[in-house]
């Protein structure tokens, strides 16, 4: 098959449009030319340490313009770029470091810790502060003028629902075409401008830095969700469209009270999880426009979402696959779901993963013929509009974070007292869900909430961390001794919540 080539996504664009406004953060604000002429320096100091096409280089940081500076540095050079999560523990880290390979890493001054420590347990690792990389001579990058859409240029990992986290490889055609996918769905104006406070290490937030490039609209970058400075950039930015998940709602539908978001204001584009119903009336009442959104690590963000001009009538649909995208629900048998039967989502189309980073078996095992199996469940009506029941039926999604019950069970049986662990999600009015752990002791074993609690912090990032441990004499399992989450779910509605083994 013929390689399809592109220009180098920010160098096209500084050529097209290099006066636009490219990014607001704080105070600073770039054009697209400068952006890329920060970007080259950059480039130029990462291969003064080294760094060249086709390498991994792990990128450790936070919404921040250098992190923007940096992440299309490496795409200048042809390197892909392991996009790390900055809230996980050093642990967490190394197993991801270690698994793609990874032998340099760009992290936060705040993070130098984090970065003697993954030092002493990866020999090979090196590690360099923003800080530290922008103080360096810069040489003159080789920068590549075009990209193979075939090429990785990200990866970022994903748990499944059991073992270790996958790293999943995003192409720059994934990108490409999540975008092009987004803008025939949403449509996009000159006048645009996308606000992002989800982090830049999810899908979530690196897509929208990919959007800006192809589409030439300015981002106004944040480093974390704060409402009242969201409606002030809404309305002294002129944002048009802002990505968010569930929680970041509802805190914007309180902080407007009776008022309306400015009139330029288009898109509220809700991914994260199905939405609360109750929650998407009240944006209906207070005139918000959200669109419901599905997609994943693994489909470059956004792969089904609703139009606009159904934002009432199908309130609660995630809407239809996006242009370039195909979707079907999918039976147990294999067989395609009647309109209105629950299954399993499946999905292709160009901006759909290429697979698993040095994970042949999973690969194989989640795509066949072109068609991502999803493992989550919806259903289609009679006219083609997803609807989402569960994103993996276990899984749990809280403040827009995937928690995977698997990975917590994993290491609430690494304690010496712990004889079997079972975990499930329960609703929260603050951050959806939290994770709840059911703990079967060793005979003779005397240990406490609080000793697990402390046990799970030093190995899982702090979301993870049950929000309440519940004592019992055995788990429910399956013939196949398989842990039947659901009835886990089912005990904590028949038992109520004990407040006494809840965590503050």
């Amino acid at each position: 098959m013929q390689n399809e080539n592109m220009p180098n996504f920010l160098k096209k664009r500084a050529f097209l449009t290099p006066d636009r406004t490219a990014i607001y953060f704080h105070d600073e604000t770039l054009t697209f030319n400068e952006l890329y002429h920060r970007s080259v320096k950059a480039a130029g100091q990462l291969q003064g340490l080294g760094v060249k096409k086709d390498d991994y280089v792990g990128v450790l940081l936070k919404n921040h313009l250098d992190t923007v500076i940096i992440l299309f540095a490496l795409q200048l050079l042809g390197v892909t770029a392991v996009i790390l999560n900055n809230r996980l523990t050093t642990a967490e880290l190394a197993w991801q470091l270690n698994d793609s390979k990874t032998k340099i890493v760009v992290l936060e001054p705040s993070l130098s810790e984090v970065g003697n420590a993954l030092k002493s347990s990866i020999a090979s690792l090196s590690c360099v502060t923003n800080n530290q990389l922008f103080l360096m001579k810069s040489e003159v990058p080789i920068i590549q003028e075009e990209v193979d859409l075939a090429d990785i240029c990200t990866v970022m990992y994903t748990s499944g629902t059991t073992g270790n986290p996958k790293g999943v490889m995003q192409s720059y055609g994934n990108h490409w075409w999540n975008s092009v996918g987004s803008a025939l769905n949403l449509g996009f104006i000159e006048r645009d401008c996308w606000l992002c406070t989800v982090p830049i290490f999810h899908i979530s937030g690196f897509s929208i830095l990919m959007r800006g490039v192809i589409y030439g609209v300015p981002i106004v970058l944040h480093e974390s969700f704060d409402v009242e400075k969201v409606l002030a950039d809404i309305k002294n930015k002129q944002v048009t469209i802002m990505s968010v998940v569930g929680t970041m709602l509802s805190r914007i539908v309180t902080a407007i009270k009776d008022e309306h978001l400015p009139e330029q204001f288009r898109c509220m584009l809700l991914g994260g999880g199905p939405a609360p119903l109750p929650l998407l009336q009240s944006c209906v009442e207070k005139g918000i426009p959200v669109f419901q959104t599905y997609g994943m690590t693994e489909t470059a963000s956004q792969i089904v979402t609703l139009s606009p001009e159904y934002s009432l009538t199908k309130l609660g649909s995630a809407g239809k696959p996006l242009f370039p995208a195909q979707l079907k629900i999918e039976l147990d048998d294999g067989s395609d779901a009647p309109a209105g039967t629950a299954g399993e989502i499946v999905v292709k189309g160009p901006n759909i993963t290429a697979g698993y980073l040095y994970r042949p078996e999973a690969t194989m095992e989640k795509l066949r013929d072109g068609w991502l199996h999803t493992g989550d469940v919806g259903y289609l009506d009679e006219e083609g509009f997803l609807y989402v029941l569960d994103r993996r039926s276990d899984l749990i999604i809280s403040g827009g974070e995937n928690i995977y019950p698997a990975e917590l069970e994993s290491v609430l049986l690494g304690h010496p007292d712990v004889a079997d662990a079972g975990v499930t999600g329960v609703e929260d009015d603050s951050w959806g869900q939290v994770p709840i752990a059911f703990v079967v002791k060793k005979d003779g074993a005397d240990v406490s909430v609080e000793e697990l609690v402390d046990y799970c912090m030093s190995r899982l990032a702090k979301y993870k961390i049950p929000k309440a441990v519940y004592f019992t004499d055995l788990l429910p399992r399956n013939a196949a001794k398989k842990l039947l989450r659901r009835k886990l779910r089912e005990w904590l509605k028949e038992a109520g919540l004990d407040d006494e083994n809840f965590i503050n």
